[in-house]
């Protein structure tokens, strides 16, 4: 069966969540790499618009097809990664969230189960008082 305690249920749920705001973050990573190869074609692709030799001025108007692509997929990608970016920091404040809540809870627990020591503690001696007076 599952955890009874508030702190362990969080525990969980915190384990979770940090689970998620890792995958967030490696959807970024992998939106950071492709715009890092589109710009390096994109550099590519301007080089060879821009170099002198006969054979790429024969293409100059595909390779400007193809930059235009290469900048429509840009704008694409950096709109993905602004929205992953955004997605990565709302999963890293919820996890933060819950794990100041199960410390809380922990807390808590904590201080509840020193209180009921401290009662069996008094119900003892109280009990053992009583109990030794009954007999005499």
């Amino acid at each position: 069966m599952g955890p009874t305690k508030k702190s362990d249920k969080l525990k969980r749920l915190v384990a979770v969540q940090r689970h998620m705001e890792r995958m967030a973050e490696s959807d970024l990573a992998v939106t950071a790499k492709r715009r890092e190869e589109n710009a390096a074609s994109m550099v590519s692709v301007m080089a060879a618009i821009g170099s002198l030799e006969p054979v790429h001025r024969l293409f100059a108007q595909g390779y400007a097809e193809r930059f235009n692509r290469l900048s429509n997929t840009d704008k694409q990608l950096a709109s993905l990664q602004h929205g992953q970016e955004v997605k990565m920091m709302r999963e890293r404040a919820k996890g933060d969230r819950l794990e100041e809540n199960m410390k809380k809870a922990r807390v808590h627990e904590d201080r509840e189960a020193d209180d009921n020591a401290i009662y069996d503690l008094v119900d003892m001696t109280f009990a053992t008082t009583a109990s030794s007076k009954v007999h005499e």
